[in-house]
């Protein structure tokens, strides 16, 4: 769900609650609380769950391409003990 479909979803939760005789007062309300909402989430720093997946995914590939490196300084390192004239 994107920021503003959660937001909207929060707003009308809360709107929800408002007693029927209120209805006047909703939409001063939900203008109010979207606002309120709106800057708590932004206080949160909240990413988006596709944002959050893409970082994922990348952290993936980084790591498989660190493994491999790590591999292959292994492997460079203990072939420059087995042979040390061919590090020169």
């Amino acid at each position: 769900m994107d920021r503003s479909g959660l937001l909207n979803e929060v707003v009308g939760k809360l709107g929800e609650v408002l007693p029927s005789g209120a209805a006047e007062l909703k939409a001063d309300f939900e203008k109010n609380a979207r606002s309120v909402v709106q800057s708590a989430l932004e206080k949160m720093d909240l990413v988006t769950r596709e944002e959050f997946d893409l970082q994922v995914a990348l952290l993936e590939r980084t790591r498989e391409k660190v493994d491999m490196l790590e591999k292959l300084l292994e492997s460079q390192t203990q072939q420059d003990k087995d042979d040390p004239a061919s590090s020169t």
